[in-house]
C-alpha cells in the first residue's frame, strides 16, 4: 500500500520539477509596447548606404519586422532583452545606415529599462541630443559618437547617474553650459569618458583624479586650458589617455608610479612641457606614446628602453637633445618610430638593426653627427622611410635596396652625393621619392621609368645633368608631382598633345633650359602648381596655355624669363582658383594684366608694365602681396587702395612713375607690414591714418617730392623697424617724443637729404633701444614679410624680403636682404646744428652712421668708440673742432672712416682699423697730423704702418695667414659665381670690404 503511494507522489514532483524547468528555460517574448516602439523608432530613419564608414556597417533595423518567425523583438538584429522579465536592456545600432533625425518624442525614450545604448557611426544631421534622454535612468553605457548631433550636451544628460561608459565624440557638440566639473560631479561611476571634438573650452578638474575606476579618459581636440592635474597619472586602473590636439592645456610628467597599466598615452599637439622622467619606464604596458608637438626637452631617459611593449612611439617636433640612448634597441615591437624635428645630436643610432618590425621610421631633421648607416636593411617590413635633414653624406646607401616593401623614401636636404643608383627601379613598390636639395649629379637612371607606381618624385636644387625627354616622366601613368628645378638638366619637348599622359598635379620645372612652353600642358586640366621660372622662353605667352589648368592652377610661377605679352590678353586672367602668380622679371610689357578674384600674392616687378593701376585690383579682397615694382607704371595711385588694407600685407610699387597724393584713408583694421612707394614723384604730406597700421615694419618714402615735417606720430606704430625718408622735402625741427616707448623696434632709419634743422634729436637717440639690444626672438636671419598661406592641402612657404638702399662708402648700396640684426642711421645731409650728444654712444648695435655735410659743431664724442659694432661712421663736411677721440680706435670692425672737411687737430688715433684709412678720410683738416697723412706731429720722420711679423717664432703664423687667404679667396670666387647664377643681386658693399680687408692683411704676406 505505501510503496505505489510514495511511487505515485514521487511521479508527480517529478512532472513539476520537469514543468517548472521547461517554463524558466523558456525565455519571455519581449513586451509589445517595446517592440511597438523600436518599431515606430525603425520608421524614423531611411537606410542610406553612405551614412556610416565602418567596414562591419550594415543595416541591423532590417531583420526588424512583426512576422511571425521574427515578431519577438528580442531576436531582431543589434535588441537585447533581459532573460527573466523580456525587457529590452541593450541597442546597439552602431554603423547600420541609419539616416535621419532625433528628437525628444522619439520613441526611443519608451524603452525606459534600457541598460545600453549605441547609436555610433550613423547620420542624425543637425539632431540634438534630446534633453527626454533622461528617461532612460538605467542606461549603464551610453554611445552616441560620430553621428552628426551639434548643439549643447542638455543638463538632463546629468541624470543618467548610473553610466559608467560615455561617448559623444566626434561630434559637433559644446559642453559649455553643463560644464565639465558638474558632469563629473554626477557621473561618479564613469569608468571611461570620450569627448573628443567636444567643445568643452575650460580647465580640467581636479576632482577626476578621485575616478579610481577610470579606465579610458578620451578628450582629445576639446579646447581644455590651463594645467592638466598630475594626479590623473596616478589613477590605479588607467589605460587609455588621450588630450592631443589641446593646443592651450599645458602640464608635465611627474614621476611615475611602478608597474603602470597604462596601454596608451598621447598627449600631441598639446603644451606639455618639461623632461620625461626617469620613471617613464614603469609605463611596462604601454603600448602607445604619441607626445608629438609638444614642448618636451632635455634628454630622454634610458627607462624607455624598458617599454619593450611599445609598437608606437612618436617624439617628433619637440626640443629633445642629446643622444638617443642604445637601450632602445630593446624595443623590437615597433612598428612606427618618429624622432623628426628635434636637436637630437651623436650618431645615427646603429640599434635600430635590432628594430626589425618596423614598418615607419622618421629621424628627419635633427643634428646627427656624421654616422653610417650600417644598420640599414634589416627592417625588410619597412613602408616609409624618412631620413631628410639629418647630415648624411657619401652616396646613397646601397642597403637601401633591400627595402623592397618601401613605398615612401624621403632623403632630401642632406649632402648626399653621386649618381642616383639605377637599383631604385628595383623598389617596385615605391610612390614617392624626395631626393631634393642634395649634392647628387650624373644622369636621372633610365630605372627610375620603370617604377609604374610611382606618384611623386622631387628632385630639385641638385647638380643633375644631361638632356632628358619630357616624354619619359609621362610614361609614369600614375605620376602627380614632379619637381625638378634648379638642376643642370636640359629637358626636350619631344611630346606633343598626349590623351594617356599622367594627369599632374604639382609640376616645377624652373631652371631646366626650356625654351618653349612645353607641349603636353595643353592636355594637363587637373595641374594646381606650375613653375617654369629662370628657364630661356621668348616671346608671347601662348593663347593655348591660358587653358591649362582653368579650374584648378593656383599657383603659376614664370618669373625670370624673356616674356613679353600675352598672344591674346583677356580682359581678366582665366584661371579661377589663381593665387600666387610671379612673372617678375620677365621683360613684360604692356598694362598690367588683371588677375582673377581669387589671387593672393601677384608679382610683375622688374619688367617693363606701362598705364595706370588699374581700379579693378581694388576688388581683390584676398590680395596678401602686391608687387609692381621696377616698371614704368604711371598715374596717380587710385585712392581705393587704402580698400585693400585689410588683407594687404606687402604693397611694393618703388620706382616706378606715380605722381599726386599717396591715398590717406588707411583704417584701424589696416594689415599692412611693408609698403615701399620709394623713387616715385609722389607729392603732399604723409596720410596721418598711417598711424593706424600697427602692423608696420617696414615703410620707404624716399626719393619722392613730400613736403612735410618729420612724422614723429609714426613712433606709435609697435614694430616698426625701418624708416626710410631720404631725399624728401622734409623741413622743420624734430620736436621731443612724446613717450618712451617711441620708435622702440627702430633699426634703421634714413633721413638723409631733406631740409630738417635744429639740434640733433638726442631724445630720440636715448629711447631707441632696437639700436642698443640685440632681437634674441627673430625667426629669421633677414627682415621679412612672412606671407605663407595654405591652400587646397599644400601649405605654401614664402617670405617677402625687404629691400633696402643705404648710404654706405659715398654711394648707394642695396641690400636685396636686410640682415635682421642690422641697425643703420643716417641724418647726412641736412641743416642739424649743435654737438654730436654723448648718448649716441648708447647705440651699441649701429653699423653704420652718417651724419655727414650738416652745420654740427662742437667735439667728436668718445663714446662712439662704445659702438663696437660700428662699420662705418661718416662726419666729414661739418664743422666739429678739437682731436679726433683715441677711443674710436677700439672699434675693430670700422671699415669707413671720413671725417674730411671739419675743423679738427691734433693727432690720428693709431690701431688696427686706422692703419688701412686713405688721406681722403681726413682731407680738409689742416691742424691734423700722423699717419697717413704727411704731416707729422713733432716727429722728424713721417709715421709709418708697423712692419710684418718676420720673427722666427712667428713665421709659423704668417705661413698660417697665406694659406688662409688663398681658401677665402677661393671660397669667395665660387660665391660669387654661384650668386650670380642664381640672379642675386651682389652688392659692392661688401666687394668693397673684403677688397679693403684682403689689401689689409696682404701687406703682411
Amino acid at each position: 500500500m505505501g510503496s505505489p503511494l510514495y511511487l505515485s507522489i514521487s511521479i508527480s514532483l517529478l512532472n513539476l520539477l520537469l514543468l517548472f524547468f521547461l517554463v524558466s528555460s523558456v525565455r519571455p517574448l519581449c513586451h509589445p509596447d517595446e517592440r511597438s516602439a523600436l518599431l515606430q523608432f525603425k520608421e524614423s530613419f531611411v537606410i542610406n548606404n553612405s551614412a556610416s564608414s565602418s567596414p562591419d556597417a550594415h543595416a541591423k533595423t532590417e531583420s526588424w519586422k512583426l512576422e511571425r518567425e521574427s515578431g519577438d523583438c528580442c531576436s531582431w538584429d543589434g535588441v537585447e532583452c533581459d532573460n527573466g522579465t523580456g525587457h529590452v536592456t541593450g541597442l546597439n545600432l552602431g554603423s547600420s545606415y541609419l539616416n535621419g533625425s532625433i528628437d525628444s518624442s522619439s520613441s526611443l525614450f519608451h524603452l525606459v529599462h534600457l541598460q545600453r545604448l549605441n547609436l555610433a557611426d550613423n547620420v542624425f544631421k543637425n539632431s540634438k541630443v534630446p534633453s527626454e534622454v533622461r528617461n532612460l535612468s538605467r542606461l549603464t553605457s551610453l554611445n552616441l559618437s560620430y553621428s552628426e548631433f551639434s548643439g549643447q550636451i542638455p543638463s538632463e544628460i546629468l541624470e543618467l547617474s548610473e553610466l559608467q561608459l560615455l561617448d559623444l565624440s566626434g561630434n559637433s557638440l559644446k559642453l559649455r553650459n553643463t560644464g565639465l566639473s558638474s558632469l563629473l560631479d554626477k557621473l561618479t561611476k564613469l569608468q571611461g569618458l570620450y569627448l573628443t571634438d567636444v567643445r568643452i573650452s575650460s580647465s580640467v578638474p581636479n576632482i577626476l583624479a578621485k575616478f579610481s575606476s577610470l579606465k579610458a579618459l578620451i578628450l582629445s581636440n576639446c579646447d581644455l586650458r590651463g594645467e592638466f592635474p598630475t594626479g590623473i597619472f596616478e589613477l590605479p586602473a588607467l589605460q587609455f589617455l588621450s588630450l592631443q590636439s589641446n593646443p592651450k592645456l599645458t602640464g608635465y610628467l611627474r614621476n611615475i608610479q611602478s608597474n603602470h597599466p597604462l596601454l596608451e598615452l598621447s598627449l600631441a599637439n598639446t603644451n606639455f612641457f618639461g623632461q620625461l622622467p626617469e620613471s617613464s619606464g614603469n609605463f611596462k604596458s604601454l603600448e602607445l606614446l604619441d607626445i608629438y608637438n609638444c614642448h618636451f626637452s632635455g634628454k630622454l631617459p634610458c627607462s624607455l628602453g624598458n617599454l619593450t611593449e611599445l609598437s608606437y612611439l612618436d617624439l617628433s617636433l619637440n626640443n629633445f637633445s642629446g643622444p638617443i640612448p642604445p637601450s632602445l634597441g630593446n624595443l623590437k615591437q615597433l612598428m612606427t618610430l618618429d624622432f623628426s624635428d628635434n636637436n637630437f645630436s651623436g650618431e645615427i643610432p646603429s640599434f635600430i638593426a635590432n628594430l626589425t618590425q618596423l614598418v615607419y621610421l622618421s629621424l628627419a631633421t635633427n643634428n646627427f653627427d656624421r654616422g653610417t648607416l650600417s644598420w640599414l636593411g634589416t627592417q625588410i617590413n619597412l613602408t616609409c622611410l624618412d631620413l631628410s635633414n639629418t647630415g648624411l653624406s657619401g652616396k646613397i646607401p646601397s642597403a637601401l635596396k633591400n627595402l623592397t616593401q618601401i613605398t615612401t623614401l624621403y632623403l632630401w636636404s642632406n649632402r648626399l652625393e653621386g649618381q642616383i643608383p639605377p637599383w631604385i627601379g628595383n623598389l617596385t613598390k615605391l610612390t614617392e621619392i624626395k631626393f631634393q636639395k642634395n649634392i647628387l649629379s650624373g644622369p636621372i637612371p633610365e630605372s627610375i621609368f620603370k617604377l609604374e607606381n610611382l606618384e611623386l618624385l622631387h628632385l630639385h636644387v641638385n647638380q643633375l645633368n644631361g638632356i632628358l625627354k619630357l616624354d619619359s616622366f609621362l610614361e609614369l601613368k600614375n605620376l602627380t608631382r614632379l619637381r625638378l628645378s634648379r638642376n643642370n638638366l636640359s629637358l626636350l619637348n619631344t611630346v606633343g598633345i598626349n590623351a594617356t599622359a599622367p594627369k599632374i598635379q604639382v609640376l616645377g620645372l624652373a631652371f631646366c633650359n626650356l625654351s618653349e612652353f612645353p607641349d603636353f600642358l595643353r592636355s594637363q586640366d587637373e595641374l594646381e602648381v606650375l613653375q617654369l621660372a629662370g628657364n630661356n622662353i621668348h616671346g608671347q605667352i601662348p593663347k593655348w596655355f591660358l587653358r591649362v589648368g582653368k579650374e584648378t592652377l593656383w599657383h603659376l610661377n614664370l618669373s625670370f624669363n624673356f616674356l613679353t605679352r600675352f598672344e591674346e590678353l583677356p580682359v581678366l586672367l582665366p584661371w579661377t582658383s589663381l593665387e600666387l602668380f610671379d612673372l617678375k622679371s620677365s621683360m613684360f610689357r604692356g598694362p598690367l594684366p588683371h588677375p582673377p578674384p581669387s589671387i593672393v600674392y601677384y608679382d610683375f616687378s622688374n619688367n617693363s608694365l606701362s598705364g595706370e593701376i588699374p581700379p579693378i585690383l581694388c576688388n581683390l579682397s584676398f590680395l596678401v602681396a602686391l608687387d609692381l615694382s621696377d616698371n614704368n607704371l604711371t598715374g596717380i595711385l587710385p585712392r581705393c587702395l587704402v580698400n585693400l588694407s585689410d588683407s594687404l600685407e606687402v604693397l611694393n610699387l618703388r620706382n616706378n612713375h606715380f605722381a599726386g597724393a599717396i591715398p590717406s584713408t588707411y583704417t584701424k583694421s589696416c594689415g599692412l607690414r611693408m609698403m615701399d612707394l620709394s623713387q616715385n614723384q609722389l607729392k603732399g604730406r604723409i596720410p596721418r591714418s598711417l598711424a593706424h597700421c600697427t602692423k608696420l615694419e617696414f615703410l620707404n618714402l624716399g626719393n619722392n617730392l613730400i613736403n612735410d615735417t618729420f612724422p614723429s606720430w609714426l613712433g606709435t606704430l609697435p614694430k616698426l623697424k625701418v624708416l626710410i625718408l631720404r631725399a624728401n622735402a622734409l623741413h622743420g625741427v624734430i620736436v621731443k617724443p612724446q613717450a618712451k616707448s617711441e620708435f622702440s623696434k627702430l633699426q634703421v632709419i634714413d633721413l638723409s637729404d631733406n631740409s630738417l634743422r635744429g639740434k640733433l634729436p638726442s631724445e630720440y637717440l636715448n629711447i631707441w633701444v632696437a639700436m642698443e639690444l640685440a632681437n634674441t626672438n627673430s625667426l629669421s636671419p633677414y627682415m621679412n614679410a612672412n606671407t605663407s598661406f595654405q591652400t587646397r592641402g599644400y601649405e605654401w612657404s614664402n617670405y617677402y624680403n625687404y629691400v633696402v638702399t643705404l648710404a654706405n662708402k659715398d654711394r648707394d648700396l642695396r641690400y636685396e636682404k636686410v640682415p635682421d640684426s642690422i641697425s643703420a642711421t643716417d641724418l647726412s645731409s641736412n641743416q642739424f646744428q649743435g654737438e654730436i650728444p654723448e648718448v649716441i654712444g648708447n647705440l651699441k648695435l649701429i653699423r653704420m652712421l652718417n651724419l655727414s655735410n650738416n652745420n654740427i659743431t662742437g667735439h667728436i664724442p668718445s663714446s662712439l668708440g662704445e659702438i663696437t659694432n660700428l662699420e662705418s661712421l661718416d662726419l666729414s663736411r661739418n664743422k666739429l673742432s678739437g682731436q679726433i677721440p683715441q677711443q674710436l680706435a677700439n672699434i675693430n670692425f670700422l671699415e669707413v672712416f671720413k671725417v674730411s672737411y671739419n675743423n679738427l687737430e691734433g693727432p690720428i688715433p693709431r690701431g688696427a682699423q686706422f692703419e688701412t684709412f686713405k688721406n681722403d678720410s681726413y682731407e680738409g683738416n689742416s691742424r691734423l697730423c700722423g699717419y697717413p697723412l704727411s704731416k707729422n706731429c713733432g716727429n722728424p720722420e713721417v709715421l709709418q704702418p708697423p712692419p710684418p711679423l718676420i720673427s722666427k717664432e712667428d713665421e709659423e703664423i704668417e705661413s698660417s695667414f697665406k694659406f688662409g687667404w688663398k681658401i677665402v679667396l677661393t671660397g669667395f670666387g665660387v660665391g660669387l659665381i654661384i650668386g650670380l647664377s642664381h640672379g642675386y643681386n651682389f652688392t659692392t658693399r661688401k666687394h668693397e670690404w673684403f677688397i679693403t680687408v684682403v689689401r689689409k692683411w696682404q701687406r703682411y704676406v
